[in-house]
Parts: structure tokens; sequence; C-alpha cells
């Protein structure tokens, strides 16, 4: 028996490949299925089964790819509903694979239809669980992402409260744990970086498995803090329940190589957002204006589903040729299947063809120590989450996350100078080139970000937020 966890750090998700005796089970596969397909090659065997533990929010799954090209049967647990053939199990039921059972968990609370699957050993022991987003490592699923009109937040978090309790702390502690996310997804908000644990350990560290923890405990628990989740989350659901196109027509069409001035007509044509994925410090020095900057060096994925409004968004790609594929990839597995090319030659050839460019100041933390005696501190907009902001950061100020940047920016006034930071100089690129593409002309980026300016001890650092910012804050997240 084989059991490989195959982890994607860009969406922080364990999708797993299980091999007995000539027969493999692929669990909450990612868009691209090569990957799993190889493995079965090697190993000489046959997917019998791809598992998937609910439909998810926050990536796109390779259910109906990998069934495709293996004739394996997709298997939800019950309440799912599909807009494609796939077998619904029952509570309990078991599927033989090779020499291992593995059996189904109805445990819904996160969603309905959420599901964990037991397996067990060619002697019958139950060895490991693949929990879903049902239970991670330090943490439970949010139960909020499948409201219905029947259904409150509170009533999905008293049925996670009895799936736990009653079907997963149950079982034995040495039983290995294999969740489907670990720290920096958004479909929990304590996740573990560890990526595997068992369920004795889980009952002793895991807040949301204490002994003795009442319902009403648990639901005030797990509800209290949860941000609104990312707003491409309800596409991914439709797309993960009704279907999509395959991943091999998506690549097809995406990777179409256009010369400067095609590209420039493509755009036009099409009302193509241009999305340029090279890494910061490339970008500001020359970029063609209206683009946005996501570098693939980061959470590229989360952020392009957080940012970009609408999944069915043309999108046109400024980026390395050596990266096309990746970045066509991984903008797949969040839902944007509408590449419509990339410029040939990246901006080299854009430049060579004497095509108008772009650029954003980007300056020392040094040289901002001396602006910063000049400006107003409120013009310092720190983009990092509220809870970053909330922990330390410039004394007065503003508080600006890039994740709602779409409703902060009426807030602001394109005759003014702002100056961005981020942590690092990832997120405060990002919010710079849209504020760029809608108009604010007068934006300088910090290089380094808070790390450099608190390194520099340049600048009075509070974790006092003013009841104005929080205000303003919780009025655009409940908005959000």
């Amino acid at each position: 028996m084989k059991i490989e966890q195959i982890y994607t750090g860009c969406l922080a998700q364990g999708a797993y490949y299980i091999e007995s005796n000539g027969e493999a089970v692929v669990i909450d596969p990612l868009r691209e299925v090569k990957p799993y397909l190889e493995r079965a090659a090697e190993d000489g065997a046959k997917i019998k089964y791809v598992l998937e533990t609910h439909f998810h929010a926050d990536f796109v799954s390779g259910h109906l790819d990998l069934a495709n090209k293996t004739g394996a049967s997709i298997v939800y647990g019950p309440n799912a509903k599909t807009g494609f053939e796939a077998h619904i199990a029952k509570d309990g039921e078991e599927f033989k694979v090779g020499n291992i059972t593995i059996k189904v968990l109805h445990t819904p609370g996160h969603t309905m239809e959420s599901t964990c699957y037991l397996l067990r050993d060619e002697h019958g022991k139950d060895t490991a669980v693949f929990t879903g987003d049902t239970l991670f490592i330090g943490d439970v699923g949010r139960p909020d992402l499948a409201q219905k009109s029947d259904l409150t937040m509170a009533d999905l978090a008293g049925h996670l409260y009895d799936s736990l309790r009653n079907k997963l702390m149950t079982l034995a502690d040495e039983v290995t744990v294999y969740p489907a996310h670990g720290a920096g997804s958004a479909c929990g908000k304590n996740m573990s970086k560890e990526t595997v644990s068992t369920i004795g350990a889980q009952k002793a560290t895991n807040y949301a498995l204490r002994a003795n923890m009442t319902k009403e405990e648990f639901v005030h628990e797990v509800t209290d803090g949860l941000l609104a989740p990312p707003r491409y989350f309800p596409e991914n659901v439709r797309l993960n329940k009704e279907g999509y196109a395959s991943f091999d027509s998506v690549m097809k069409r995406g990777a179409q190589a256009l010369s400067p001035r095609a590209f420039e007509e493509a755009v036009n044509s099409t009302g193509a957002l241009m999305l340029d994925v090279r890494h910061e410090q490339e970008f500001c020095l020359g970029f063609i204006p209206n683009a946005i900057n996501i570098g693939l060096d980061g959470q590229f994925a989360p952020w392009v589903g957080a940012l970009i409004m609408d999944v069915n968004q043309p999108i046109a790609l400024i980026a390395p040729k050596d990266r096309i594929e990746e970045t066509i990839t991984r903008l797949s597995r969040v839902g944007f299947d509408q590449v419509i090319g990339y410029l040939e030659g990246g901006m080299d050839a854009w430049k060579a063809a004497g095509m108008e460019i772009d650029t954003i100041n980007s300056i020392s933390v040094d040289t901002f120590a001396k602006e910063f005696k000049k400006i107003n501190a409120e013009d310092v907009l720190d983009v990092r989450k509220p809870s970053e902001f909330a922990a330390e950061h410039i004394k007065d100020a503003s508080s600006f996350p890039l994740d709602f940047i779409n409703d902060y920016m009426g807030d602001l006034d394109r005759e003014k100078t702002y100056f961005l930071h981020c942590q690092g100089g990832y997120r405060s690129m990002t919010a710079a080139s849209i504020l760029k593409s809608r108009g604010f002309d007068n934006i300088v980026d910090i290089k380094g970000g808070f790390k450099a300016i608190k390194e520099t001890e340049k600048f009075e650092l509070t974790d006092y937020v003013c009841p104005t910012t929080l205000k303003r804050q919780k009025s655009k997240e409940v908005a959000a």
C-alpha cells in the first residue's frame, strides 16, 4: 500500500494518491491531472475512483478530466447533487481498492455533503482518515461557505460539532489525519503549517476538539473572527458541481503566442485584462499601461481569485516564456479559464516595437524616511491584512488591505501622492498596479515593505488602531 500526499503550496492544498495491488484512488485532485496519471503509470496501477470530500470553493478540482482519461468513478458523499455522472455514496459505504478498504464517513458541517474517507489496511485495521475541510491540523473547516435559506452559519457549525464528535473523535488515537488544506488557506482560520497529524494529537491540541466542550462553546469559537470569504469561492463551487471545460482545451487556447501588435489588438477587441506575472521589482521598471501585476512567486492563484472579480474575464498574459504553461495552469486551478494568449517575446519585444510603457516609482526605505518628514502619515497606505496592521504599523498610517482594495478605492484622492507598503513588497506592487490602472498616477511603492521599515528603526511604530479606522474596516468587511 502506498499513500502519497501531493501538496500545492500556492493553494495550501493537499491531494492524495493511494495505491494497493495495482489499483489506485485519488482524493481531491487539482485541475491538472498529469501528476496522478504519471504516478499510476509508474506503479502499473489503474485509477479506480476519484473521491471528492465536498464541493471545493477555493479551487477547481480535476475530477472530471481524471475520470474522462481513466474511466474512474467519481464519488461524492451523501447530499451531493452534480451536473455530471457521479456515484453518490451512502454513509458507511465501503469501496475496495486492491487489498485495502475505504469507508465513507458522512461529516456535514463545513458543507452538507462534506465527507471523510477512512482507510482500512489489508488486515481491516483503521489506518488513516482523509478529512477534507472537516478537520484540519489545529483547526476545523469554516461553516459559512454553504449557507442556504434554511441553514444559518450556526446551524452548520452545530452539524460540524456533531460530525467531529460522533465520527472522527471516536477513531483510534493512532489513526493518521490527512486534511485537504494547511496554513494559508482561506477555508479555515487557525491551521497549522503541519500537513499530517493523528487523531490523538488533534484531540490533545486542536481547540475545536477539546474534551467537555459544549456545542454552544464550539459554535461561538468556530464562527468568531471569520472574515468574508474570497469572492471567487461561489463560482468555484458552481464549476465543481456543474462541470467545466477540459484542462487540455484551456491550455491550448491560452498558450497562443501573440506579437505586440496582435496582443494589443486582442486586448482591445476582447476587453481582456492584461495580467503581468513577473517579479514586482522587474514589473515596476517597465510595463504595459493598465496591466495588473500579480507575481507568480507568491500566492498567485488565491490573489487572482480575490482581486479579479469575474472568473469569465478574458486575460492576456505577460510572462516569461518558460512559465506560460505554469501560469495558465495556476489560473485554471481557481477557474480562470479564459486566457486568450500571451505576449510573445515579453516586454523586450513590446519595447522593441516602440509600444508605450509605464513605470511605478519604487523607493528604498531610506528614501522613504526622508519623504516621510514632508507628508501626512495617513497618506501611507499599509496594504497588509487588518490583523497584520493591528499587530504593528507606522503610527497614523492608513490601513488599506489589498483584500478589499476594490471597496476602499473610493476613499482615495487621485490628486494626492500615496506611499504603499505590505510586509515584503509582493502585495504593495499588486495594489500599486491596480491603482495605476484606475487613474491614480501618484503612487510610490516602498521597496522591502514593513520588514525593511521596521529594521531601519527610523519610524514610530504602534499597535494602536484608531476607532475611525476600525469602524471603516468593519463597514467594508461587512459589505464585502
